[in-house]
C-alpha cells in the first residue's frame, strides 16, 4: 500500500532534486481548489485564482480573449490597428513616446503581414484584430492558445514561478527573466523585441 502511495506522490511531484531549477520556479499544487478547470481554455473571459469568472463588468463581444486583449489599441474601433494607434495606446499605458514609437513600428513590421486578409502586403503595416491569432509568436507565456484562447493555469504559473517581490506582480527584472526562461529556438520576433 505504501508503495502505490509512494508512487501516486511522485506522479503529483512538481520538484525534481536533480533539476533546481524546479526548486526555484515553484507551481501552484492548489490551483484546482481555486480556479476550476485551469487547464481549459477560456474562449471569451480571462479568469484568475482571485476572478473565476473574469474581470467583473467587463464586455467580451463575442471576441476571443487575445482579440479583447489588442482591441485596446484599436483607438477608432475599426477592428485594424495601425502603429500610430499602438504609439498612443503605449503612451496612455505611460511609456516612453520615442522608444515605444520604434517599438511599435517593430510590432507592426512582425506582425502585420500574418494578420492581413490577403497575400498583398500593406506599407501601412495594419494589424487585423479578426486574424490576431495568426501572430502569435513562439517565445511567450502560453497564456494564450493558438486559436486565442486564454489557458488560466499558465497565466497563474507565469507568476508562480516568477513573481519573486510581489505575488501577483511582476517587476522589470523578473520580466526579464520570465521573457528569457520561455525563449525558444528561431524565434526571431522575441530577438527583435528584446534588442528594443
Amino acid at each position: 500500500m505504501t508503495s502505490v502511495k509512494a508512487a501516486s506522490n511522485e506522479a503529483m511531484a512538481t520538484v525534481a532534486r536533480k533539476a533546481p531549477i524546479t526548486i526555484q520556479r515553484k507551481v501552484p499544487d492548489d490551483l484546482d481548489t481555486k480556479l476550476p478547470k485551469a487547464y481549459m481554455p477560456r474562449a471569451l473571459v480571462a479568469p484568475d485564482a482571485e476572478n473565476v469568472n473574469g474581470t467583473w463588468g467587463h464586455r467580451h463581444n463575442d471576441m476571443s480573449v487575445l482579440q479583447q486583449h489588442a482591441a485596446f489599441f484599436d483607438i477608432d474601433n475599426d477592428g485594424i490597428i495601425y502603429p500610430w494607434e499602438t504609439f498612443k495606446g503605449f503612451r496612455a499605458l505611460g511609456f516612453n513616446g520615442v522608444s515605444f514609437f520604434i517599438f511599435a513600428i517593430i510590432l507592426h513590421a512582425a506582425m502585420s503581414y500574418s494578420t492581413l486578409p490577403t497575400w498583398l502586403p500593406s506599407p501601412l503595416l495594419p494589424i487585423y484584430i479578426q486574424n490576431i491569432h495568426r501572430a502569435k509568436h513562439g517565445s511567450d507565456s502560453g497564456s494564450y492558445d493558438t486559436e486565442g484562447r486564454f489557458i488560466p493555469a499558465n497565466l497563474e504559473l507565469m507568476f508562480s514561478k516568477y513573481a519573486r517581490e510581489v505575488p501577483d506582480k511582476l517587476t522589470m527584472w523578473e520580466l526579464w527573466h520570465m521573457t528569457q526562461a520561455n525563449s525558444v529556438a528561431y524565434d526571431f520576433l522575441r530577438l527583435g523585441c528584446q534588442q528594443t
